[in-house]
C-alpha cells in the first residue's frame, strides 16, 4: 500500500494514522530530544558510595535496553493499527474505563509540564540577569509558556523538526558539561567513584529501575509516538532506536551527577555548574541547555498525552486540546511545586502516579500479545455501542492488584508490578464471566489494509 509521508500542522486525530512522517533517523532524535530529563542528574547522584563508575555505566545501559524493548512491545500496535494510546486501551479497559489509565498519564504530565516550564523561566531568567541585566521570572515565565503553547499546536510535524534540532544542541551541551567536569574534578572523581569496589547485588539492579522508572509514563503512551513512524521499520531495528536515543543523554546526564556528587558532595550539579562565576560560558551553556531541555520534554511527553485524552473525553480537536494543556500548566501553581516545604508532598505524588504505570503496561502487554494475538479488529475499536462499551473492571482491578505489589516493593516496583498485574488480568479475562464480553473484539483484519474509522 502506498504511504504518504505529510500532512498539515496539527493534523492529529483519534483516527488510525494514514500518515507517517517520521523516517526511522527523524524518530531517534525525536526521542533523543524528548528524553532529556533533570532528574536524571538527582538519579546519579544518588548512586555515589554505591556503585563504581563501570557499575554506574552498565546499570544505566540495561536501563535503557529494557526501556527500548518495553517501548517496542506496547508501541506495536500504535505502529501496526496506526491507533493512539486512548484507543488502544479499549480492548482492556473499555471506551469508558479508558479514561482511568488515560488521567493516570495525563494529570502527571500537565503538572510536570507546569513545574518543568517553570524551571525552564528560572534558566532563562538567569541567563537574561547575566548578560542583560534584565531579571524578571514571572515574565519569562510567561513567555516561555506561550512559546511552548505555540510550538505545541503544530502537533507531530512541530515536534518532528524541533526535537531533531533540539537533540543536536543538547548533545553538544552535554559532551562540554561532561568534559567540563572531567577537567575539573578529574582527580576526586578517581578517588571517590573510579577506584571504589561497589556493588553488582541489589543496589545495581535498584539503580537500572531509577533510570527506567524516569521513562516509564511514555512507555504507557508510546502508541502516540509509534504511529507516527514509517511502516517499514521493523521491530528489531525499532528496539536499537529506541535504546540508541535514550542512552547517550541518560548516560551523560547519570554520569554527570554521579562525578559531581562525588567530587563536590552537592548532589545538584546545576547549582555547581551555576556558581562557576570563573567560567561564564560553562554557566550560560548550562542554563540554556536547561531551558532548552524543558522544551523539547514538555512538547513530546507532556503536551500531547493529555491532549490526546481531552480529544477522547470531550471531543475537542488537537490545536484546542494542546492549548488547553499548556493553560491548565499555569493551574499547577509551579511556584509552589518548586518550593523545599513542597518536595514530601511531591515525592508522595510521585510514588502514588508511579506505582500503577508498570501494572498498566503489563494489562496492555497481556491483553494485546496473549489474548489477542496482535490482532485487532479497528472497527469494533472505534464502535462506542460495540463489544467494549462500558468499563472492562478486568483491567481496573489488575491493575489495582498491581499497585499493591509495586507500593510494598518500592525499589524495584516496576519490575515487581508486571508479573501479578498481568496474570490477574489474564485470569480474569478467561474466567471472570463480565470481562469475557470484551474477547469479541479479537478479531483478525487483512493485513494489507487499515480500515478507517466512521468517527475518533
Amino acid at each position: 500500500m502506498s504511504e504518504s509521508h505529510d500532512k498539515s500542522a496539527g493534523e492529529e486525530s483519534l483516527a488510525p494514522q494514514q500518515t507517517r512522517i517520521m523516517d526511522k533517523w527523524s524518530y531517534l532524535l525525536a526521542w533523543l530530544g524528548g528524553c532529556v530529563s533533570i532528574g536524571t542528574f538527582a538519579m546519579g547522584s544518588s548512586l555515589v558510595g554505591q556503585l563504581n563508575m563501570l557499575q554506574a555505566v552498565t546499570a544505566i545501559a540495561v536501563g535503557c535496553f529494557v526501556i527500548g524493548v518495553a517501548l517496542t512491545i506496547n508501541g506495536a500496535a500504535g505502529h501496526k493499527y496506526g491507533i493512539p494510546f486512548m484507543v488502544q486501551a479499549r480492548t482492556a479497559f473499555g471506551f469508558a474505563g479508558t479514561r482511568f489509565p488515560g488521567l493516570i498519564r495525563a494529570v502527571p504530565a500537565v503538572v510536570w509540564f507546569g513545574f518543568q516550564s517553570w524551571i525552564g523561566a528560572g534558566a532563562l531568567n538567569a541567563v537574561s540577569a547575566a548578560l542583560l541585566g534584565f531579571d524578571n521570572l514571572v515574565v519569562w515565565f510567561i513567555i516561555f509558556q506561550v512559546l511552548q503553547i505555540a510550538l505545541s499546536v503544530y502537533g507531530f510535524k512541530g515536534i518532528k523538526w524541533l526535537e531533531n534540532v533540539g537533540s543536536v544542541f543538547i548533545i553538544a551541551s552535554l559532551l562540554y558539561m561532561f568534559w567540563a567536569v572531567i577537567t575539573k574534578y578529574g582527580g576526586a572523581i578517581d578517588a571517590k567513584i573510579t577506584s571504589i569496589e561497589g556493588t553488582w547485588g541489589l543496589p545495581f539492579w535498584g539503580a537500572t529501575m531509577l533510570f527506567l522508572g524516569i521513562y516509564s509514563t511514555m512507555m504507557l503512551n508510546v502508541s502516540d509516538y509509534s504511529r507516527e513512524l514509517h511502516r517499514d521499520v521493523r521491530p528489531g531495528l525499532l528496539t536499537t532506536i529506541y535504546a540508541m536515543s535514550i542512552l547517550p543523554a541518560t548516560i551523560f546526564m547519570g554520569l554527570i551527577g554521579l562525578m559531581v556528587a562525588g567530587a563536590t558532595g552537592t548532589s545538584d550539579p546545576i547549582a555547581v555548574f551555576s556558581s562557576a562565576v570563573d567560567n561564564k560560558p560553562l554557566l550560560v551553556i548550562t542554563l540554556l541547555f536547561i531551558a532548552f531541555a524543558q522544551v523539547t520534554t514538555n512538547v513530546l511527553n507532556n503536551v500531547v498525552p493529555p491532549a490526546y485524552v481531552l480529544m477522547d473525553v470531550f471531543k475537542l480537536s488537537f490545536k484546542k486540546s494542546a492549548v488547553l494543556v499548556g493553560l491548565l500548566a499555569f493551574c499547577t501553581f509551579p511556584w509552589e511545586l518548586v518550593k523545599d516545604e513542597s518536595s514530601s508532598g511531591l515525592q508522595m505524588f510521585v510514588q502514588t502516579y508511579s506505582a500503577f504505570l508498570g501494572p498498566i503496561f503489563a494489562v496492555l502487554v497481556v491483553d494485546y500479545y496473549i489474548l489477542r494475538g496482535r490482532r485487532l479488529d479497528l472497527q469494533k475499536l472505534y464502535d462506542e455501542n460495540g463489544p467494549y462499551r462500558g468499563v472492562n473492571w478486568a483491567g481496573i482491578i489488575a491493575t489495582l492488584f498491581g499497585a499493591v505489589v509495586a507500593l510494598y516493593f518500592s525499589k524495584v516496583s516496576w519490575y515487581a508490578s508486571l508479573l501479578p498485574a498481568g496474570l490477574c488480568y489474564y485470569l480474569l479475562m478467561k474466567h471472570w464471566a463480565p470481562s469475557r464480553r470484551f474477547m469479541d473484539g479479537a478479531q483478525p483484519v487483512d493485513q494489507g489494509t487499515v480500515p478507517v474509522a466512521r468517527r475518533a
